[in-house]
């Protein structure tokens, strides 16, 4: 195992076990993959599972792939409960790769590296990817900074970043979404994208 590797699982391993986590899927997801014939799904620093047990709830075969011994055990401790089928691996996202256009769907959750690595793990997860498959994205907002989200605000996500889109993909959604606690203030803002890889047969560029 990489240094690395063993660096990041041990962080979160110490995260997850100080307090509960959510156990809510991504509203936003919920919302644009409701609609989607259910395939392969790639869920990449799925953490305790959220969003890829309910992604195996709606019929989704789903890899997911994080640091954490711990993140995962959970994942798959309440997948066994429910009796689902999680595929989980404890890979290093910086470094991680699988066979390109090999997953219907690929899901990236409030991940939040540094900027000089986040731009080749976009890449490598946009081409695993399979035509006409999915691309969701979601991440703290610059204009969370101070609210939630890591302390540093270049980690934080805006539209600039997105704007261009990716290679063989249209964007379908890019929203700056707000959270209203129960008084009404703002206690999260985040950043939505969702792209459509063409189809084979479509042969439309970027």
């Amino acid at each position: 195992m990489s240094e690395d590797l063993e660096r990041t699982g041990e962080m979160w391993d110490k995260r997850y076990g100080e307090h509960p986590w959510s156990v809510v899927p991504d509203e936003s997801l919920v919302e644009l993959v409701a609609p989607v014939t259910a395939g392969r799904a790639l869920d990449l620093g799925c953490g305790t599972g959220r969003n890829a047990l309910w992604l195996a709830r709606e019929g989704w075969r789903v890899t997911g792939v994080d640091a954490s011994r711990v993140g995962l055990q959970m994942a798959a401790d309440q997948a066994e409960r429910e009796g689902l089928t999680l595929d989980l691996e404890r890979r290093d996202l910086v470094s991680f790769e699988t066979e390109p256009e090999s997953f219907d769907l690929v899901v990236i959750s409030n991940i939040h590296l540094a900027p000089e690595q986040r731009s080749e793990f976009f890449a490598r997860a946009a081409r695993a990817v399979a035509p006409s498959g999915h691309l969701y994205i979601t991440g703290h907002h610059v204009d969370a900074f101070g609210l939630a989200g890591p302390p540093d605000i270049e980690r934080l996500f805006d539209e600039a970043m997105f704007a261009g889109g990716f290679d063989g993909f249209t964007t379908d959604v890019l929203e700056r979404r707000e959270t209203l606690s129960d008084s009404d203030h703002t206690d999260d803002v985040v950043l939505v994208f969702w792209a459509t890889k063409h189809s084979k047969e479509s042969g439309l560029e970027k």
